[in-house]
């Protein structure tokens, strides 16, 4: 029976992720899930047998899509090092001298580390082979460009050195995430706050102990 005019329709129903899938947005949705999978599982915990599940698809249904499991990870990647640059962007200020930016961005890469854990988890620990994915390459680019200037402007542009430096300040931050991580900081908050501050200083003082180690051997020569 049709409603009378003083009756008010129902709602509609929430929204759910088949929803998505009946609109033609199973891709976007496969790549949400799959970063809500590895939130709670970790990247080696995700399937697309999981994900088809929480869509409520068949299995099949996400290789229209995407040829294997890595192919949708190489898209989370790329998401992932989307998100990290807009992060990275966000605390770079035109006033602070380089060591003070690598510094910064030290201590920005173990925040990415604990409030993006599942894309940190992909960037680091889903094992892509990225010459088979080379937008992967193109995603990473503004990331390292980043590191890179300041870098540069302290190494005067010297390529060896540069990739030391890069190298050091790079495993200095990666080293210090792993471990807020594992537990080392401790939980909550104050962890992600001390391994912050503590990335941050280790790398001002690498920094500032390249520039006393250059100056020695000048002094020395």
């Amino acid at each position: 029976m049709s409603p009378t005019p003083s009756e008010e329709p129902a709602p509609p129903a929430e929204p759910d992720r088949r929803g998505r899938y009946h609109h033609g947005d199973l891709r976007s949705a496969l790549v949400d899930t799959a970063i809500e999978v590895i939130a709670e599982r970790g990247v080696r915990g995700f399937s697309l047998a999981e994900a088809s599940r929480r869509l409520g698809v068949t299995v099949a249904a996400p290789y229209r899509h995407f040829a294997d499991r890595d192919d949708l990870l190489a898209v989370v990647a790329i998401r992932a090092f989307g998100v990290f640059a807009a992060v990275l962007a966000g605390t770079l200020s035109e006033d602070a001298t380089p060591a003070e930016q690598l510094a910064a961005m030290a201590g920005v890469y173990v925040r990415f580390a604990a409030e993006h854990r599942a894309l940190f988890d992909v960037l680091f620990g889903a094992g892509l082979d990225k010459s088979k994915y080379p937008a992967l390459g193109r995603a990473a680019e503004p990331v390292l460009e980043m590191f890179l200037a300041p870098v540069r402007s302290l190494c005067g542009g010297a390529p060896e050195a540069v990739d030391d430096l890069v190298m050091a300040v790079s495993a200095t931050a990666h080293g210090h995430a792993a471990l807020l991580l594992d537990g080392a900081f401790g939980t909550g908050p104050e962890a992600v706050d001390a391994a912050e501050s503590r990335a941050a200083r280790a790398t001002a003082a690498l920094v500032a102990g390249r520039a006393a180690m250059r100056l020695h051997g000048t002094m020395d020569g």
